[in-house]
C-alpha cells in the first residue's frame, strides 16, 4: 500500500520510498502534493465545493474554459477553425466519447446520415467506454466486447493507408481519431510529424473531422504544449485529461471549433448536445486545473520535461547497441526501450519478468509488454533522472537473457 507522496516520490506502508517514474499512469504533471495545487484546492473548498453544471455555471469553469482555449492558440488553425469551445467531463474516456458523439451528431444535423464511419489507427487506445473501445484496437482489451461496438476501420499509421481508406470510403467517414505523435498503450509507438500533417491534409480534402486524443500527450509530455504542435496543425476536436489538473483530481475537457458548437446552438432543447454527468466541471477540479496551468506557464513545463527525457535517454546510451534492444526512442519527457521479441505486444511474456525486476529497484515502472518506458513528473531532478535510467538499464539487462535461445 502507498500511504504518502511528495514530489516525484511515493512512500509505502513499510517505509520504502519509490520513485514514480510513470507519473502514476501519466497523470502527475508537476509532482505529488504540489503546495500551490493544495492551496488552490483548499481555497476553492472554502467557497464552493460542487454544483450541477446544467443550467448553472461558476467562475472556475468559465475561467478554465478561457485558459484552455487560450492554450490551444498554439495550434495554427485555419480561419474559422480555431478551437474556441470547451466541453467538460471527468476522464480521458469520456473526453473521447464526447468528441465521437458530437462528430456523429454534427453530420446528422447537416443531413449527412451516411457519415457514420470512424477511422482509427492499429494499436490505438482511446479509453474504456463503448465508443472509445470501438475506435481502439481490440487486442488485448476489447475483443470480447465486439458485439456491443459500432463499425470502425483501423489502419496502419501511414499516409498511404490514410489516402486509400478515405478514397474507398468517400463521403462515409464521420471522423479520424488519432493519438498524435505517440501511441501510449501500444508501447510508446512514435510517429513522424509528417504523418500527423498528412492526416490533417486528408481530413481537409475529404471535409471530415480530425479528432486528436491528447489525453496522454497534452500539457507538455512531448516537449510541446500539445503534440499537434510538432506538425503545426490544429484538430477539429482536442481531447484532454490526465495532466489537466496536474494529476490531483479527475477532470477532462473536449475542445471543439465554433462551427461544431453552432451545430448544437438552438432554442429547441432537443437540439442541444445532451451529455453530462453529476460532476461535470467540478469547481474543485477546475480551480486546481487553473493553478496547474499557471505553474505550467511559469515553469515552462514542456522544456522541463524535455530536459528530463534527454537525461534519461543519455543514461540509456550504453544499451542502445545491445542485440536484444530493438530501439530506444524518446519524444519530450517520454522515453522507451523496446526489447526484441518474437511476440511483441501488451501481453508479451516478458512483461511479468520486467515487472518483477522493477520491484527491486525502488522505481515505479510499468512495462507495456516488451517495452519499458519512463514518463516522470516535471519536478524530477537530474539525479533522479539518472536513477530512472540506471534502473531501466539494469532491469532490461536482467530480463534480456530470457529471450536468448
Amino acid at each position: 500500500p502507498v500511504v504518502k507522496a511528495e514530489g516525484a516520490w511515493l512512500e509505502l506502508e513499510d517505509g520504502r520510498r519509490i520513485l514514480d517514474a510513470i507519473s502514476s499512469w501519466w497523470t502527475t504533471l508537476h509532482g505529488h502534493r504540489h503546495p500551490r495545487l493544495i492551496d488552490a484546492l483548499k481555497t476553492q473548498a472554502e467557497q464552493l465545493d460542487h454544483v450541477l453544471f446544467a443550467g448553472v455555471s461558476h467562475p472556475p469553469a468559465a475561467l478554465l474554459a478561457k485558459e484552455l482555449v487560450s492554450l490551444a492558440t498554439t495550434l495554427p488553425a485555419a480561419p474559422g477553425k480555431e478551437l474556441s469551445r470547451a466541453f467538460f467531463s471527468d476522464s480521458g474516456s469520456t473526453a473521447v466519447e464526447i468528441a465521437l458523439k458530437a462528430a456523429w451528431l454534427c453530420w446528422i444535423r447537416r443531413g449527412q446520415y451516411q457519415r457514420k464511419l470512424f477511422v482509427s489507427l492499429e494499436g490505438g487506445y482511446h479509453g474504456d467506454t463503448c465508443g472509445a473501445m470501438a475506435v481502439s484496437d481490440p487486442d488485448p482489451f476489447f475483443r470480447e466486447y465486439g458485439p456491443l461496438l459500432f463499425e470502425t476501420v483501423k489502419i496502419p499509421a501511414t499516409p498511404e493507408a490514410l489516402e486509400a481508406t478515405f478514397r474507398s470510403n468517400a463521403g462515409k467517414i464521420a471522423g479520424l481519431i488519432i493519438e498524435p505523435m505517440v501511441q501510449g498503450a501500444a508501447g510508446m509507438v512514435m510517429h513522424p510529424p509528417s504523418f500527423l500533417a498528412a492526416a490533417r491534409q486528408i481530413c481537409n480534402e475529404h471535409e471530415t473531422f480530425l479528432i486528436a486524443d491528447e489525453v496522454f500527450t497534452g500539457f507538455g509530455r512531448t516537449g510541446k504544449t500539445f503534440a499537434c504542435e510538432h506538425a503545426n496543425i490544429a484538430p477539429d476536436f482536442l481531447c484532454l485529461a490526465k495532466g489537466i489538473t496536474g494529476g490531483m483530481l479527475p477532470l477532462a475537457a473536449t475542445l471543439a471549433t465554433e462551427e461544431i458548437f453552432a451545430s448544437f446552438l438552438s432554442q429547441e432543447p432537443a437540439d442541444a448536445f445532451l451529455h453530462g454527468h453529476s460532476y461535470t466541471a467540478n469547481p474543485l477540479a477546475c480551480a486546481v486545473a487553473l493553478e496547474s496551468i499557471r505553474l505550467f506557464k511559469e515553469e515552462d513545463t514542456p522544456r522541463k520535461l524535455n530536459t528530463i527525457g534527454e537525461a534519461i535517454e543519455e543514461g540509456l546510451h550504453s544499451i542502445k547497441a545491445e542485440p536484444w534492444v530493438k530501439e530506444v526512442r524518446r519524444l519530450g519527457g517520454i522515453t522507451a526501450v523496446e526489447i526484441t521479441s518474437q511476440n511483441p505486444g501488451y501481453l508479451n511474456e516478458l512483461s511479468g519478468r520486467l515487472k518483477n525486476e522493477a520491484s527491486a529497484h525502488d522505481v515505479l515502472l510499468r512495462p507495456l509488454g516488451n517495452v519499458l518506458y519512463a514518463v516522470p513528473p516535471s519536478c524530477t531532478s537530474q539525479e533522479e533522472s539518472k536513477q530512472i535510467a540506471k534502473a531501466i538499464e539494469t532491469i532490461c539487462r536482467a530480463a534480456a537473457p530470457a529471450l536468448q535461445p
